[in-house]
């Protein structure tokens, strides 16, 4: 679905980045010192390959889980909105927020032409960290999605973030309203699968 239709702006892939540069060096001063972009840690037992997105004959399930061939692929230490859940975009009118992220993961993939590294297994799903290649800049698709709001920090059960510098590049996607956070009824993920597991446990 087009961005558009969800009443969300996309923009052009280039002004992401003055964006992600300031939040990489919140990350960094909140510990990271190598000054690289933030990329998710490998768990210790990745040694899977790397391989290419293509721009077609990719098909979306979330704005974190995607199929190519016949294997499927779900971003590491990212969430995105759930499928089902709504928001008020800027027009007033309520939309699903799981295809708002969608629309912009598909875009940012079709634009982007990232080059992936699969980490893990988990049943029929492997985990990946992947970076998008535009021009000189190389910068961690997670980020992107985080920084402009269209993704959030997975964190664990107890409410901790899986990757901290994606916790710091949410909180600053919060407080500037980017994207699906200048909704005032943003139905965030991670609370609503915090809540579902404690309900369950």
């Amino acid at each position: 679905m087009p961005l558009a239709r969800l009443g969300v702006a996309r923009g052009p892939l280039l002004c992401a980045f003055a964006v992600i540069a300031a939040s990489t060096a919140d990350a960094q001063q909140a510990g990271s010192s190598d000054g690289a972009v933030p990329v998710a840690p490998a768990p210790k037992n990745a040694s899977l390959p790397v391989f290419d997105v293509p721009s077609t004959g990719v098909q979306f399930h979330t704005g974190d889980t995607w199929t190519q061939g016949e294997q499927t692929f779900r971003l590491y230490a990212v969430q995105s909105c759930i499928r089902g859940t709504t928001f008020t975009n800027a027009a007033g009118i309520k939309r699903d927020c799981g295809e708002a992220s969608i629309a912009y993961f598909a875009a940012l993939i079709k634009d982007a032409n990232p080059r992936c590294t699969a980490l893990a297994q988990s049943g029929s799903v492997t985990f990946a960290v992947c970076a998008a290649h535009i021009g000189a800049q190389t910068v961690d698709l997670g980020t992107i999605l985080i920084t402009q709001g269209f993704a959030f920090a997975a964190t664990d059960p107890n409410g901790r973030p899986v990757n901290f510098q994606y916790a710091v590049a949410e909180g600053d996607a919060q407080k500037n309203k980017r994207g699906l956070w200048s909704s005032p009824d943003l139905p965030y993920p991670s609370a609503i699968l915090r809540n579902a597991y404690q309900k369950a446990h």
